[in-house]
């Protein structure tokens, strides 16, 4: 309380008294009776003076803080492989029942795989391990807390950047126990295939494998690749304790059209444990065409380099990079051309283009020439200014030519290109319109165009190469943004007519990746239509079982998770159920569980993991020493914490009780004594 609000109460309660005194004393007879009646006044005067000046009080609240116990347990199938499902469970329900441990803790439990979540439910049925991405996530959770924590695990990640340093960057004591075999067997395993997504027809495509043996004693094995019943590829492969890898390249000849799978086998040891890492089985689809990009630049600029990694990151596709000259005077027949910053130097590029009614993408900046380009065609004109402006991507949710990846498209910094707007002449699409600072507008950033059987896209500014990183800050790989461009690419290189029913999915997939297929609908008017409603049916070739799920509407895109369907050819059918259009496609699932291609359990990484966090390592026969030493740290202290609490008297009931007691008190005193 302030020496102000101080005052403020003297002064309201020497008023109260005056007043008081005045309406029950002043020209009065002094007796019993006016005194007990200028009493309660007072008492009502200075409760309703006290509401007005609400003065604030400070009080003090003590309370006890238990240091917080994390436990993060393994959720993924390896565990369930390697045969410890029912010790996972057992050691999480005696953590959970350890009434000294929860008296000392309040203990958080998480269960991990591919992603960590708060909960104690163990199925073990997963097919990724992410062992980075616990401590990633935990450590925002309990930076300003004490939080030492137990992780269940096997140590085994399938899959995420090395977790040691994200371990290390947690600042917590690490616990780790380790279940399963930590003894070394002898094992021969394939430890990874490299191949190409796609082949073309007659052409021979490479396959790398990487084959790892461990043990002391000198072995031989033979590896071979298989297509049925049928050997492609076989070799004889010599082991010993130190020369403990070979790299085997092998060729195989694409010839026939369609997709077609393949078994890369290294033969089993007698003695080995786990044969599951044998094997790894892999496919190819083979196609007759390549379709081919042609950019057409006379300057240097980092943007080209990004389209070619972007586009060429599809198999399928080659991209060569011309000066305007060298354009002109190519044979070569492009699927498509993207036109970098026109000029006055092109007139002869759009001369070709246009004899040869190719389709293009005209990426403008800084440098182009908008004369020039109004001039040479009647499909859009754009205002001629000399100021420049930078322009922010903002989706078009209602986009309707082809399905958009998604792509954090706020997160992207801004392209550079002339202030103005662009005016379409024919029918057009836009994909991305501006957004100048906060401000979001309706004119078209990037547009496609699609007329007189060919197909355009135009992009009003320069520094598409910026995106590419920032995509791959957002998402740690290149993929989104890949993928966008090659869906742009896809768009304009093909000459099929727009379809109101339109699919996203792989020929095939591998057993251990999420298995998912989207498809967008659109009415007549090709606008998306959220009002319908999609389903899929799909037969398995193998065993004619069929099977019909609905698909889900997120963000503008129907879904339909595959991921529990087993290893196996299937066709399917999309149907919308009202307009009743379909479309219908076939792919293949991969028998491949990454989950068990592992012998036993990993210590190493984990026991420096340990040592570095000022923790150690246990395994669940040594359990019962690791509750030990967390009881008696001398760390985990519970604390007595502080916390200062203000209140006003406004907020007290009783003053308000205080105050009507005193005028009911008055009225009956005054009746009683017959003055009213």
């Amino acid at each position: 309380m302030t020496e102000t609000t101080l005052l403020y109460i003297i002064v309201s309660g020497i008023i109260a008294l005056l007043l008081a005194l005045f309406q029950y004393v002043y020209k009065t007879k002094r007796t019993l009776t006016n005194t007990i009646l200028a009493g309660l006044r007072f008492v009502t005067w200075f409760s309703m003076f006290l509401l007005l000046v609400n003065p604030q009080f400070v009080s003090e609240v003590y309370y006890q803080e238990k240091p917080t116990l994390v436990v993060a347990t393994d959720n993924s199938n390896s565990i369930q492989f390697l045969k410890q499902a029912d010790t996972v469970q057992n050691l999480v329900e005696m953590l959970k029942n350890d009434s000294e441990l929860n008296n000392k803790f309040t203990v958080d439990f998480y269960t991990f795989s591919s992603d960590i979540s708060q909960n104690d439910n163990l199925t073990f049925t997963t097919k990724q391990t992410n062992l980075d991405k616990v401590f990633k996530s935990l450590k925002p959770i309990y930076k300003n807390s004490t939080a030492p924590t137990i992780v269940i695990t096997d140590g085994n990640q399938t899959y995420g950047n090395d977790y040691f340093y994200a371990a290390t960057s947690y600042k917590q004591p690490i616990y780790p126990i380790i279940v399963g075999d930590t003894t070394k067997h002898a094992d021969l395993k394939i430890s990874q295939l490299n191949v190409n997504k796609y082949a073309y027809l007659n052409n021979k495509f490479p396959v790398e494998i990487f084959v790892v043996y461990t043990g002391a004693s000198s072995v031989t094995s033979e590896f071979k690749i298989t297509a049925g019943n049928k050997t492609l590829y076989s070799e004889r492969i010599n082991f010993n304790e130190t020369n403990n890898s070979k790299v085997i390249q092998a060729t195989l000849k694409a010839s026939q059209l369609g997709v077609f799978a393949y078994q890369a086998t290294i033969t089993p040891l007698e003695e080995e444990v786990n044969i599951q890492n044998n094997t790894k089985n892999f496919a190819i689809e083979v196609l007759d065409e390549q379709t081919n990009v042609a950019i057409v630049s006379n300057m240097p600029h980092p943007d080209i380099g990004a389209l070619k990694k972007s586009i060429e990151s599809n198999k399928q596709r080659k991209v060569t990079v011309l000066k305007p000259e060298a354009f002109v005077s190519d044979s070569e027949t492009f699927e498509l051309v993207i036109v970098y910053q026109p000029t006055a130097e092109f007139d002869a590029v759009y001369a070709k283009i246009n004899a040869n009614n190719q389709n293009r993408f005209t990426i403008a900046g800084l440098r182009t020439n908008w004369t020039f380009l109004n001039a040479l065609n009647t499909n859009y004109k754009h205002d001629v200014v000399a100021q420049t402006e930078a322009y922010l991507p903002k989706k078009n949710a209602n986009y309707a030519e082809f399905m958009m990846p998604d792509l954090n498209f706020e997160s992207f910094p801004p392209l550079e290109g002339a202030f103005g707007n662009l005016r379409p002449q024919v029918p057009s699409e836009t994909l991305l319109y501006k957004q100048i600072g906060s401000v979001a507008t309706e004119n078209p950033l990037l547009l496609t165009m699609d007329y007189n059987n060919r197909r355009e896209a135009v992009l009003l500014g320069e520094g598409i190469w910026k995106w590419r990183a920032q995509s791959y800050l957002n998402a740690n790989s290149f993929l989104n943004f890949d993928e966008f461009i090659g869906k742009v690419v896809q768009y304009l290189a093909a000459t099929k007519k727009r379809e109101r029913l339109s699919l996203n999915y792989q020929s095939f997939y591998d057993g251990s990746s999420n298995l998912e297929l989207q498809a967008q609908y659109f009415n007549k008017n090709y606008e998306f239509d959220n009002r319908e409603t999609l389903s899929i049916t799909i037969t398995d070739t193998n065993t004619a079982n069929t099977v019909t799920m609905p698909l889900v509407l997120q963000n503008n895109t129907f879904q339909a998770d595959l991921s529990a369907l087993a290893p196996s050819d299937y066709t399917f059918t999309v149907t919308a159920n009202t307009s009743n259009l379909s479309k219908s496609g076939s792919f293949k699932i991969l028998a491949f569980n990454i989950e068990q291609q592992f012998t036993n359990a990993t210590t190493e990484k984990l026991e420096r993991v340990a040592t570095t966090s000022t923790g150690n390592l246990h395994t669940p026969a040594t359990v019962s020493n690791l509750l030990t030493s967390l009881y008696n740290d001398n760390r985990y202290k519970t604390i007595e914490k502080t916390t200062k609490k203000t209140v006003s008297l406004i907020d007290w009931k009783y003053l308000l009780g205080l105050l009507v007691l005193a005028l009911a008190a008055e009225w009956f005193y005054r009746k009683y004594k017959g003055l009213i």
